[in-house]
């Protein structure tokens, strides 16, 4: 299972200020999302997960520097999330250096915006969905009935999606849940948040998720990032 770190833009710079060395005094605190992009990558992260925090305001990626500023000094695939709930956001995201894209819910109920989407991104977009059911019936579908976490998978994967990302989905509730759509539906499941501990991660781990998306747990160094992969290997 992947571990993967995500950072979250605002205003060019990280939301959240990263010192590697806390536990033991050494070492710089640092907000630029390259370097802390860059450490993580040296200690072997597959892909950094970016927020675009004024991107997903402003209904277009915004932090644009900032993900070509992480895209030079790194080597690994960049996913960003964000203002990217259109085809020309994708573009602007792929030009400025991000090689794949989240999408939110309003792009999964919406077929016309989802397929312009997959025309841009194809496998290399990713839809948000909640892992938890009452959060799924709070939003405002178009469609007569809120579907199961499950039917909305199905639903996804038979439009042509590759990757789903699940918020929320580390709870006991959840697992079986997840479980269940790791071995029924061919995509690739990814958890965002709802992880505290190596414990949380190696449940997904036997859950058959593969990957989790891991920001202030790590760069509050709750999580140390070398354990995380070990727990999920």
């Amino acid at each position: 299972m992947q571990v993967i770190p995500a950072i979250d833009l605002e205003g060019g710079r990280s939301r959240l200020v990263f010192w590697p060395g806390v536990a033991t005094g050494i070492g710089a605190p640092t907000d630029r999302p390259d370097r802390i992009a860059e450490h993580f990558v040296g200690l072997g992260a597959p892909l950094i997960h970016l927020v675009d925090f004024d991107g997903a305001r402003a209904g277009q990626p915004i932090n644009l520097e900032a993900v070509g500023a992480i895209a030079a000094r790194v080597a690994s695939p960049l996913q960003l999330a964000g203002g990217v709930d259109t085809a020309n956001g994708i573009r602007l995201a792929f030009a400025a250096g991000a090689t794949r894209v989240l999408v939110g819910l309003t792009v999964a109920d919406d077929p016309q915006a989802l397929g312009a989407c997959l025309a841009v991104a194809g496998d290399w977009l990713a839809v948000g969905l909640d892992a938890r059911q009452e959060r799924l019936a709070a939003f405002p579908w178009r469609r007569p009935r809120t579907p199961t976490l499950e039917e909305l998978a199905n639903e996804l994967v038979g439009r042509g999606v590759a990757r789903l990302v699940l918020a929320h989905g580390g709870s006991e509730a959840e697992l079986a849940t997840l479980s269940g759509i790791a071995r029924s539906v061919d995509v690739e499941l990814v958890v965002a948040g709802g992880v505290r501990d190596l414990h949380g991660i190696r449940r997904l781990r036997e859950a058959g998720v593969a990957g989790i998306i891991l920001g202030e747990a790590l760069l509050s160094g709750a999580i140390d990032y070398t354990a995380a992969l070990e727990a999920a290997a």
